[in-house]
């Protein structure tokens, strides 16, 4: 017996389409401070990652974030041309480089809160519906991560 077809799902019916246009709506909203914080959205992220704990490794970063090293290590010559951090090579292991923050980088940690209060003040959420929100897709993400290890 051949397999049932249906009619495909209109785009808004995915959760990845939903997932895709609202980090691209989160981008758009985002762009202007960040232009004139200097730094791009990729950049940012790894900075919020070092803000996190300074001192980290490309390499822990990049797992940190979900990128590939490869990845990161564009945005850190970046960064550091910048002045935003500093990359300093392992003397025990070549192959590690840890990135510190500078202080200019540590500064700016100050003055990213114009964005969680942009994005509250487009959505018109309350910060604990935000919250709420932020934890839900968390769980949704870390089920799809540890289902695809299986």
């Amino acid at each position: 017996m051949p397999a049932q077809t249906r009619d495909p799902l209109p785009l808004d019916a995915h959760l990845c389409f939903s997932v895709y246009s609202t980090m691209i709506a989160i981008n758009r909203l985002y762009k202007p401070m960040l232009d004139e914080l200097g730094v791009t959205y990729p950049q940012y992220l790894v900075l919020s990652a070092l803000w996190e704990r300074d001192g980290q490794t490309i390499s822990e970063i990049a797992e940190r974030l979900a990128l590939e090293p490869s990845t990161i290590t564009p945005l850190m010559k970046r960064l550091e041309a910048a002045r935003f951090v500093t990359r300093q090579r392992n003397p025990d292991d070549e192959r590690q480089v840890h990135v510190h923050l500078t202080d200019k980088g540590r500064k700016l940690r100050g003055n990213v809160s114009c964005l969680t209060d942009a994005l509250l003040a487009h959505s018109g959420l309350k910060a604990p519906e935000m919250i709420a929100l932020n934890k839900q897709m968390q769980s949704f993400r870390d089920a799809l991560v540890e289902r695809g290890e299986e």
